[in-house]
């Protein structure tokens, strides 16, 4: 019960990772407002969640697109409406975007993905500074994926948006830090989950034979499983995690369990977090001044 008591709302919650998080969560005690853009398999994940609420929690489900900002307005009225604060904000909703060459992809699915990836979960977050400000404690957790620490060719948009989703996690971070509000962002691992199953339905000829069978070893190996995220999520979400902030937390190599016993050491470091690498810092003599 490590989120008991706590109200936390939680975007692309219909599936996947999502709809994992979001069974940790009501598991965990917690209240959560599910958002996505199908009302149907909303609607199936809020009956199949409800039997493990604790006494006290509800489960709400709001259809809505976080990249349309008056679909996020509406959101956070209904959430005002039905719960009495906000706790958590799981920014989960993502979408690949377009595969291939940067001059061949359809240019307005590029900035689609870009819209939802990245603007949308600024506005969310946006949205909901008000509220944890109010009470000066809060937890945002930023799903970035390895887009955000790898290149990833014929995947741009995916890739660039997530990096976007990092510095912005680290840029809040700071701004928001002396109101107890932390902010971090998580590399959930090799998921096999819709997304997969659409990278895997381009092909080589679009995102790279390399990358192709990669990601097909991958899916035959069954990936990364969706709970190491979720439980990733449950730790950043509770009490326990408290003043960590500013991170890029890889769910299944990082050992952020043992985190909160090195917060001092952890928050005077740039340790996961994204950087340039110089000369200097591979031993090259040539580069630096």
């Amino acid at each position: 019960m490590k989120l008991n008591g706590r109200f936390a709302l939680i975007t692309g919650a219909s599936q996947g990772l999502g709809a994992e998080i979001a069974r940790h969560y009501v598991t965990n005690g917690a209240s959560v407002m599910l958002c996505a853009r199908n009302a149907e398999m909303l609607e199936a994940e809020r009956q199949a969640l409800a039997p493990l609420l604790v006494p006290g929690a509800q489960i709400v489900t709001v259809a809505a697109d976080v990249g349309k900002t008056e679909d996020v307005d509406r959101v956070f009225d209904q959430l005002r409406a039905e719960f009495p604060r906000l706790d958590i904000l799981v920014n989960n909703a993502g979408v690949y975007g377009p595969m291939g060459n940067i001059e061949d992809v359809d240019w307005t699915e590029w900035v689609d993905a870009v819209r939802i990836n990245l603007i949308g979960l600024v506005y969310v977050s946006r949205a909901a500074m008000p509220l944890l400000r109010a009470q000066r404690y809060g937890k945002i957790i930023n799903i970035s994926g390895g887009g955000a620490a790898n290149p990833m060719p014929a995947v741009t948009a995916y890739a660039a948006s997530k990096a976007g989703v990092v510095r912005f996690t680290e840029s809040l971070a700071l701004e928001c830090r002396d109101d107890h509000i932390d902010v971090n962002a998580i590399a959930p691992g090799a998921l096999v989950t819709r997304m997969m199953d659409q990278l895997l339905e381009a092909g080589p000829g679009k995102v790279g034979q390399a990358f192709f069978d990669r990601m097909k070893k991958i899916a035959q190996d069954g990936g990364t499983p969706l709970a190491i995220g979720a439980r990733l999520c449950v730790f950043l979400g509770s009490s326990e995690s408290d003043g960590i902030t500013g991170k890029l937390i890889a769910a299944q190599w990082d050992r952020w369990e043992d985190w909160p016993q090195h917060l001092d050491e952890l928050n005077a470091s740039d340790v996961y977090t994204l950087r340039r690498i110089v000369g200097r810092d591979r031993n090259k003599e040539w580069g630096d001044r």
